[in-house]
């Protein structure tokens, strides 16, 4: 296994010149990359529409091609779905990746490419051991396997040719053979559909090897930990997995799990990685030792624009190019891709904390969510589920606020919840119970989350009396003009701030 690792560790450590390439000429590299998207679609559908034969120059890109989501994008995946070909990217489209809806769908569907594959999600895995490396250059992760600890579903067949699932299940796919050999669980349990009986095989499978890093989502991780625990009767992970050295992270905050990670696995070698990277492409890879910034990937296939955050709901919102950004500035993620994604708001929102090189931190959503465990409820998924709930029961809800009850030792994780009814249920328990449901049918990842229990628990939900809300925000000195109660916040500040209020004298 030693040659295995200085053969891994040399093929790695030669990404580390293009990575230079980029990170010495950012502006030339990201306008050199939006000519070659703009060239390689300029025949489909969506190229011809907008003429992209004549568009010379990112300004004229800006100018021609308004801004877009997934509702505007989603007429022509539907198609593309449908086997139709060339219509925003000129490669076939054979998979499609399901993540979390809007309010208006359950799931929605992100096109893949073989280019965004290769060029972007697999050259993104590559750079992050080249970065990881640079950092440590004494690892001996290539000496264990990796345990790859995805959110996939099985693929399901749109057609003979087509097929969809997340994103984990697209890579773990498609990745060449020889990259099978050095991770673990094997791809029949990797690609399980049943999460209960999937943790279980994947824990037993996985305690039999030498496992020197993880990569996954912190939720699940969790509960593979608390698993293998279970199994082994140990209580923390170096004794099961000596070598154990990295830990790759992505997807949600990780700092409600720090603590948590550094109980479960009593390491002083352990190292943890941080990621960005989504269905609609791989953007960005801690690069420094001890650091929550990452560094913006430039090359991987996807040009870059930044809505400024005091632009966002404009009816003529003005983006910046990578040249153009300053530090401390709030800004919304606009893509361009190797997919066939053009000028997509993807939701999330950006600041940077370096210019040379580029590095950035991930500040939230668009909008207001809940995203702890991967969930991805929206402020409008939770707002249907609550009129749906309320209009069954025949009751009324002024004002709620709802934050996340994180993964402890002990416990795993939920949503708490505080309500303040015009009309109360008869029934609050049911009221808890359907809820539940009905968030579970509105949106697909907190439904993937809620199976059994197995990550998120049921919610817990407070009742008020009538006039808290108003109360606290007179305290806060929010009254009146443009505040509003919050609705959803991925953190816990909102729910403490209303704990102690509750304490305190009336």
């Amino acid at each position: 296994m030693e040659i295995i690792n200085s053969l891994f560790s040399w093929f790695i450590r030669k990404r580390l010149n293009e990575l230079g390439q980029a990170i010495n000429n950012p502006i030339e590299t990201q306008s050199d990359l939006l000519k070659n998207l703009i060239s390689t679609a300029s025949d489909t559908e969506w190229g011809k529409k907008y003429q992209y034969q004549s568009v010379k120059t990112s300004r004229e890109f800006k100018a021609r091609v308004p801004l877009q989501d997934y509702e505007s994008h989603k007429p022509y995946i539907e198609r593309l779905m449908n086997g139709e070909n060339n219509l925003l990217w000129p490669s076939k489209i054979k998979w499609f990746s399901k993540s979390s809806g809007t309010t208006q769908d359950k799931s929605k569907f992100i096109p893949v490419s073989a280019e965004a594959l290769e060029e972007c999600h697999y050259k993104g895995g590559k750079d992050l051991y080249a970065l990881y490396y640079n950092a440590y250059p004494e690892s001996q992760i290539f000496t264990g396997k990796a345990l790859v600890m995805g959110g996939s579903h099985k693929l399901r067949e749109v057609s003979n040719e087509l097929s969809y699932g997340d994103i984990s299940a697209i890579l773990i796919q498609n990745v060449p053979w020889w990259a099978n050999l050095h991770r673990t669980p094997d791809l029949r349990i990797a690609l399980m559909d049943e999460w209960e009986n999937k943790i279980e095989q994947m824990a037993r499978q996985a305690i039999q090897e030498d496992v020197s890093q993880m990569v996954g989502v912190p939720t699940w991780t969790v509960v593979l930990i608390k698993k293998i625990f279970e199994i082994t009767g140990k209580n923390d992970m170096s004794e099961v997995w000596p070598s154990l050295e990295l830990y790759v992270h992505g997807g949600v905050s990780f700092s409600p799990y720090r603590h948590l990670f550094q109980e479960l696995i009593r390491s002083s070698k352990m190292n943890y990685w941080e990621t960005y990277n989504a269905s609609e492409g791989f953007f960005g890879i801690q690069d420094q030792r001890d650091s929550d910034e990452l560094l913006l990937l430039l090359n991987n296939g996807i040009y870059y624009e930044f809505l400024p955050e005091t632009e966002i709901g404009k009816d003529d919102p003005q983006t910046l190019s990578l040249e153009d950004v300053k530090t401390e500035t709030n800004y919304a993620l606009i893509i361009s891709t190797n997919a066939g994604l053009w000028r997509y708001n993807i939701g999330d929102t950006i600041r940077f904390t370096s210019l040379d090189p580029f590095r950035i931190k991930i500040t939230g959503r668009t909008k207001s969510f809940i995203n702890a465990f991967g969930e991805e409820l929206m402020v409008g998924d939770a707002e249907k589920a609550l009129a749906e709930t309320c209009h069954e029961l025949r009751c009324s809800v002024t004002d709620f606020t709802a934050g996340p009850v994180y993964f402890s030792v002990e416990g795993k994780g939920a949503h708490e919840w505080f309500l303040e009814f015009e009309t109360e249920p008869d029934d609050f328990e049911r009221f808890i119970d359907l809820l539940d449901e009905k968030l579970t049918s509105t949106n697909s990842d907190y439904e993937a989350k809620r199976i059994n229990d197995l990550a998120l628990q049921r919610p817990v939900m407070h009742k008020l009396e009538p006039g808290t809300f108003y109360r606290w925000m007179k305290q806060q000195g929010k009254l009146g003009g443009q505040n509003k109660v919050p609705r959803l916040a991925n953190d816990r500040k909102i729910i403490e701030q209303l704990n102690e209020f509750l304490k305190s004298p009336a």
